[in-house]
């Protein structure tokens, strides 16, 4: 392939990824709004259910309530801005939450190109990506930081690594990860000196976690008070892997929430993420991606020793190694009748994305 030629593939897989990203973004927005119109509430309100409502307590009083603990303050500490501006704080966290989502996305389209980018638009809890959780910025962070750590620019991969650990504890998993990545690359290198020049700059990321650590235990006293913040609100503490899959299995039984019979369904589609995540580690271990089964199987491991599995459909927006590993084999696979079983996938996928938004909105539980 010509240079030329391969400069117009580029141009046109690059305008594809962004169309794919307008459009979805459009169809939450769109959704969100159809909403609002049928239910007669303001599209703030909409947008703020669940742990947007924790975020905004925290940028507005600070950690007052001992369970708002359990969330970092990177996010809160952004959205204070807005009551400096005199703006909404939801609504400046969703642009907030737009321009991050779009960064993940260019993130991703140059660790796995452009399918693996379209993959993650397209995945059922992208509604996560647009309101204000952690989810967007994190990812732009996280996926920033490992396609510098990639390219060796070990410096800029710590900088951006100490961000998404101001954002989530998902941060030490992802300092854990590039740490194996390091080593991966001297590894392969034969050079031991490799580590002398990538390992150091991971103490930066690790220093922030320290820091929140030690702010909390200036709060509180304790070294553990965002475990007990995660234990006291959502029954994140630590359970043996057989007794969270047996209180997993249960909770995902027809009839056990008669009033809410949506939460069966979130359930099943959280079991259903494990086990995603499961072969994912196994596919990549398989592939001596060790790295990025590192990544995906520490977040597993951390999710099977919790109460039950709760929160893992939002975390596999985290899992970029399963959006690459379906643009890998989407990428073969696109002419002829391949095209006509993608546009029904991408159909369906777009129909499970809006309900997903649905739920969130009308403040049920969308995990």
């Amino acid at each position: 392939m010509s240079a030329r030629a391969s400069s117009v593939r580029v141009d046109t897989d690059a305008r594809l990824v962004v169309q794919v990203w307008l459009g979805t973004r459009l169809l939450l927005l769109i959704t969100a709004v159809l909403v609002a119109l049928r239910t007669g509430r303001r599209l703030p309100n909409l947008l703020g259910n669940w742990d947007v409502a924790h975020f905004v307590a925290i940028a507005k009083n600070g950690y007052a309530v001992q369970t708002d603990m359990a969330f970092f303050p990177g996010l809160p500490l952004v959205l204070s801005l807005a009551y400096r501006v005199g703006a909404d704080p939801v609504i400046w966290g969703t642009v907030l939450a737009l321009v991050t989502s779009a960064l993940a996305t260019w993130a991703l389209y140059r660790i796995g190109g452009r399918w693996a980018a379209i993959a993650w638009l397209l995945a059922p809890t992208s509604v996560f990506t647009l309101v204000p959780y952690s989810e967007a910025p994190f990812c732009a962070a996280a996926f920033w930081a490992w396609e510098r750590a990639t390219r060796k620019h070990w410096g800029a991969a710590a900088v951006l690594a100490g961000l998404a650990c101001t954002l989530r504890v998902s941060g030490l998993f992802l300092v854990g990860a590039l740490a194996v990545l390091a080593v991966s690359q001297a590894w392969t290198a034969r050079r031991a000196s490799g580590l002398v020049r990538s390992l150091p700059w991971l103490l930066l990321p690790l220093g922030v976690l320290a820091s929140y650590a030690v702010y909390l235990y200036g709060r509180t006293g304790s070294w553990t008070a965002w475990f007990s913040a995660q234990a006291a609100g959502w029954k994140r503490e630590f359970t043996w892997p057989w007794d969270c899959v047996r209180n997993s299995w249960r909770s995902l039984q027809p009839g056990m929430y008669a009033d809410h019979p949506e939460w069966v369904w979130i359930f099943r589609a959280e079991f259903l993420s494990m086990i995603v995540g499961v072969l994912v580690v196994i596919v990549l271990l398989l592939r001596w991606r060790v790295p990025e089964a590192s990544w995906v199987g520490v977040q597993v491991l951390a999710f099977s020793i919790s109460y039950w599995f709760q929160s893992v459909c939002r975390a596999v927006l985290l899992w970029f190694p399963l959006w690459t590993l379906i643009g890998e084999f989407v990428e073969p696979r696109t002419r002829g009748a391949w095209r006509w079983f993608w546009a029904v996938v991408i159909v369906v996928a777009l129909t499970v994305q809006v309900g997903w938004s649905v739920l969130f909105y009308l403040g049920m539980w969308a995990s």
